[in-house]
């Protein structure tokens, strides 16, 4: 499959553009230069590999100028793996000295390059297409990503490279689990998906708030006895906390990482090892059991914390197995509503236990799809209540008939009893805690829908609604 990318100085509209070829939205689209960082990628139509990259020259007070290096290495990078260079410019703009520059830059790259000049809305703004022929490309296509003005033309050029499109085929493609790494700013998820992907595809710094939008990546990993299995990375935007969301990039980031949560199957919560569990990674916590999803909790920066334990070799622990376990125990006591997730202890840096990440993705995959027996599960229920009644509430305490599993991923337990809104949560998670335990569920969550009994009005002998 050839592949396209959009390329150009900050603000003339490649993430526009790129949702616009696309024809659904997936970059975040905004006013600001150098919100696109990571180069975004997706197929369009099954026809070609659509890439969008950021801004080359970008020039902002407030970022580091390692961060716009790694950002423009990436763009060269795509430039070097595309077959077709879409130069976006700014048709309202004008020609710049940065686009000549630009453009002697794709010259020399050897690549097939064509001009494409956005920002035109209709056909009175054309009288100012031909001021960018001078930068002697073959092809000079003008377009509106906004509007949609040539928005076919363009499409039709692109064609002309990269092949007709091809008819539609159903191709039965394996799923691919999604997998999401959430986590404040700063924690390392980008290094944790270039590490799995073996590549640098995403960039990476130290400059808090690097990742701007959620990027998907496909990975087919193949184990030792040669099973392939496929996966889909979504690298996200770090989490802040609501009060702190103050610009709307920030705003449209989180929103997109709150939908990629949403839409994956299984997700990474990342914390720092040094700074442990803090009050943004258990409401971060809070917003996946929500979601209803699979979750595990990735230690990120351990050989930080080995170094330190060699250094010190505190008293209280025997050894550095002893420190992990009780590192773990802490951790899920602060997030205690995590459904006995499990505690992955790596450092992207330095590859360390980097391996479990997808081994532990597929065995929480393959859990979540479990269905129980019924009878297993009432067998379980009707133990946990001899062995722990409920409390009273209003003289009447709670009865479970009957209960059926009616979902999973996530886990759906529908109990038939005899009150249906009087289950008191410290309950609720007890029998949580017990299917999960009792089934080895382990960060799978699940509900309890309460089917309780149709009342009836007195003296009618009909039933009432319940």
């Amino acid at each position: 499959m050839e592949t396209v990318a959009l390329v150009g100085r900050p603000n003339v509209g490649k993430s526009r553009l790129f949702n616009r070829l696309a024809r659904k939205r997936i970059a975040i689209v905004h006013d600001q230069a150098g919100v696109t960082r990571d180069v975004n990628s997706t197929v369009v139509r099954n026809h070609y590999n659509l890439l969008d990259t950021g801004g080359i020259g970008l020039v902002v007070d407030m970022d580091h100028e390692k961060l716009i290096a790694a950002a423009e290495d990436q763009v060269w990078l795509a430039v070097q793996t595309a077959d077709l260079i879409c130069f976006v410019l700014d048709g309202r703009e004008g020609l710049t000295s940065l686009d000549e520059t630009i453009a002697e830059k794709l010259r020399n790259s050897g690549k097939k390059v064509m001009a494409v000049v956005n920002k035109i809305d209709d056909e009175r703004m054309e009288t100012c297409v031909p001021e960018f022929e001078a930068l002697g490309f073959d092809v000079v296509v003008s377009v509106s990503a906004e509007h949609g003005y040539n928005a076919g033309q363009l499409e039709e050029e692109i064609e002309k490279v990269v092949g007709p499109r091809p008819e539609e085929e159903k191709v039965d493609e394996p799923y691919r689990i999604k997998l999401a790494f959430i986590g404040r700013p700063n924690v390392g998820k980008s290094s944790l998906c270039n590490y799995l992907l073996e590549d640098e595809r995403l960039v990476v710094s130290e400059v808090p708030g690097t990742t701007r939008d959620s990027v998907m990546l496909d990975l087919d990993f193949k184990t030792k006895d040669d099973k392939v299995l496929p996966f889909r990375l979504v690298d996200t935007a770090g989490l802040r906390r609501r009060k702190r969301v103050d610009h709307s990039i920030e705003y449209f980031s989180t929103v997109r990482t709150r939908h990629a949560v949403e839409n994956s199957d299984i997700v990474f919560l990342v914390i720092d090892a040094e700074s442990g569990v803090t009050r943004q990674d258990k409401a971060l916590a809070g917003e996946i059991i929500d979601a209803g999803k699979s979750v595990a909790v990735i230690v990120n920066k351990w050989d930080i914390a080995i170094d330190r334990f060699r250094a010190n070799q505190p008293d209280k622990f025997e050894n550095m197995e002893a420190f992990r376990k009780e590192y773990a125990s802490q951790a899920l006591k602060e997030i205690f509503f995590l459904p006995d997730s499990p505690v992955l202890f790596v450092s992207a840096l330095r590859g360390f236990a980097m391996d479990k990440v997808l081994k532990f993705s597929r065995g929480l995959w393959e859990t979540s799809g479990r269905t129980l027996t019924t009878s297993k599960v009432n067998s379980l229920v009707q133990a946990m209540f001899e062995k722990r009644q409920p409390a009273y509430i209003d003289n009447k305490r709670f009865k479970a008939y009957y209960t059926v599993q009616t979902g999973n991923r996530p886990f759906v337990f529908r109990i038939y009893c005899n009150r249906a809104t009087k289950l008191a949560d410290s309950y609720r998670r007890y029998l949580q805690n017990g299917f999960n335990k009792h089934f080895d569920l382990a960060g799978c969550p699940l509900r309890f829908e309460l089917k309780g009994k149709e009342k009836r009005f007195s003296g009618s002998g009909k039933k009432g609604r319940s």
